[in-house]
Order: C-alpha cells, then structure tokens, then sequence
C-alpha cells in the first residue's frame, strides 16, 4: 500500500476511535458528549438530594429512601457540547522550517486534526487569530461545514503573514475578556514573545481549560557546522553575521536554547498550562497520538475516586 494512503486511512482511523481528553468540567450546550458543571438528567452520577415537589419519581434514589424517613432523588451531570478555541499564533517568526514543514504548516495541520476530533462530538470551535494584536476572531460553530470555513479562513491569514512581531500578552488579555463561558483553549505558537504573558495565561487558565501547542523547529535547539551564516531574528528581522564552524559557539547556542525551554516548561507548568510540544521534524498526526494518551492518563489520574 502506498505511503500517502495509509497515512491518509491512519488519520481516519484515529478521527473515528480518538477523543479529545477534557479533565475539567466545561460542557455547556446540549448535545455532547462532555461533562457538565451543572447538574440534570444524565447518566453520570453525581449527589442526593431531597425530594421536592415536582421532581420526577423515576430519579428516586430508593436505598437510601428506605434508610430515612422522607424520600431523596439522585442527580446526575449531564452530558453537554463545549466551546473550544484556538488562539493561533500568525505572526513572522512561524515563517520558519528546516525539516518536513514550515512552523505555519505544523501549526495548520495540528489545528485541523484537533478540530475534527472536536466536532464530531457535538462541540462548537473558534479561532482567535493574532501576532502583535489580534487580527480575526472566529466565534465558536458546530458541524463540518462552520469547520471547514474556519481552517479555510486560518490558511488564508497564514499565506499573507503581517510583517509583525508577536504579542501573546495582548491575545491572552484580550481572549479573557473575550472568552466568558469556561472553554477549551488550545495556543498554538513558538512563544517568540516578549515577557509579560505569564500572568495573563495563569488568569486564563482559572476559569478555562487551557493547552500550549509549542511550535518547534530542530535548528532552533542545534545549529550545524555550515561555515559562516548570515542568522535573521524573526521578529524583528535585524541580522548577525555567524561563524557555525567555532565548536564552543555551537555549545554556546544548545545551552541557551536549553535554558530558555526549559523556562519556558516552568513558566507553563505554574500557569497550570498542558503542553503540546510539536516539532516540523515528524508528522503531526503522531505526536497528536503522544499527547492524547499522555492526556488520558492524566484524565484518569483527575477522575479516580477517594478513597479513605
């Protein structure tokens, strides 16, 4: 069978069987299949209560009736549709790749696949498009035809990038005033930014459920030995002139590259932010099936139960 389709049946076969891993409770219109906050007819159990008048008599909860003197009903969490938003990353520096894609192409194709496992389940998608301030903003839609417009309006935003830096301070303040219903939020950038987004992210990250797709490129972390370069900084596009062939400047270079991901974890980790990391050196669809399984014994590790 040749490569391009059985790739393409791989994609299918996972877009049928997987599901996106939701730990928090955001569900909100009806006709999903995620978790809700509030409480109503499903078949997730949730508490007791006692019975009032007009409860429905089939939700009684007859154990522990038969243990008191007045009758409880059970509630459940109803199943429940959810926003999901993707705040994409457009500016300069995704113009950038050395292995089988562009960052702008990897960032697409993930935005697409996550999508697709979206709205198969009843939830509703939008898009926040920025790079210095935000440009478009995509409010959520359900069903394959609103999704399909959406990624074609992504593609188009990214053929024709503006020629400038980014901002991701100003997109995260700007999605929290934005964003009122609790909701998925998926960042898909290379954190090219200045300091200042840590706050804005922990803030976001209270009251929605909040993923880092971290855009990587191999070259980014590892220069080669290719004599002397002119290297361009892809923000601001000033240039240096570089001489890869000095061993200790190479060094040099993987051990900033090193500190600066490794802050970057951190500051992540104490905004209470997963973290997709995707690199332009292998398909995307594998590295979705990583993270998805690491998220899946995360969501089983938040739902198992107490026990004394």
């Amino acid at each position: 069978m040749p490569p391009d389709i059985a790739s393409g049946i791989a994609v299918d076969d996972l877009l049928r069987r997987a599901r996106w891993p939701v730990l928090r409770r955001l569900g909100f219109h009806p006709g999903g299949d995620e978790r809700s906050s509030f409480r109503g007819t499903g078949l997730e159990y949730s508490d007791v209560r006692e019975y009032q008048a007009g409860d429905d008599p089939r939700t009684i909860e007859w154990n522990i009736t038969a243990r008191s003197d007045r009758p409880y009903v059970r509630e459940s969490l109803p199943d429940r549709g959810l926003d999901a938003w993707l705040l994409m990353d457009v500016s300069r520096s995704l113009d950038w790749g050395t292995a089988r894609c562009l960052k702008r192409q990897l960032a697409l194709e993930f935005s697409a696949v996550v999508g697709q496992l979206l709205i198969g389940r009843g939830n509703r998608v939008g898009a926040l498009l920025f790079d210095e301030r935000v440009r478009a903003i995509i409010p959520p839609s359900a069903g394959r035809t609103a999704f399909l417009r959406l990624i074609a309006r992504i593609e188009r935003a990214t053929e024709t990038p503006a020629e400038s830096s980014t901002d991701l301070a100003r997109a995260l303040t700007e999605a929290g005033r934005l964003i009122r219903r609790p909701s998925l939020i998926v960042i898909l950038s290379d954190f090219m930014t200045p300091a200042g987004w840590q706050q804005p992210l922990s803030a976001l990250a209270l009251r929605h459920e909040v993923i880092a797709a971290l855009i990587t490129d191999p070259r980014e972390h590892d220069i080669p030995d290719v004599g002397v370069v002119t290297f361009e900084d892809p923000e601001s596009g000033q240039q240096i002139l570089v001489d890869t062939g000095s061993a200790a400047l190479r060094a040099r270079f993987q051990d900033a590259a090193d500190d600066q991901r490794e802050n970057l974890r951190d500051d992540l980790a104490r905004a209470r932010t997963a973290v997709a990391e995707l690199s332009t050196a292998a398909e995307v669809v594998p590295q979705l099936v990583a993270f998805i399984k690491q998220r899946e014994v995360q969501r089983g590790r938040w739902l198992a139960p107490v026990t004394a």
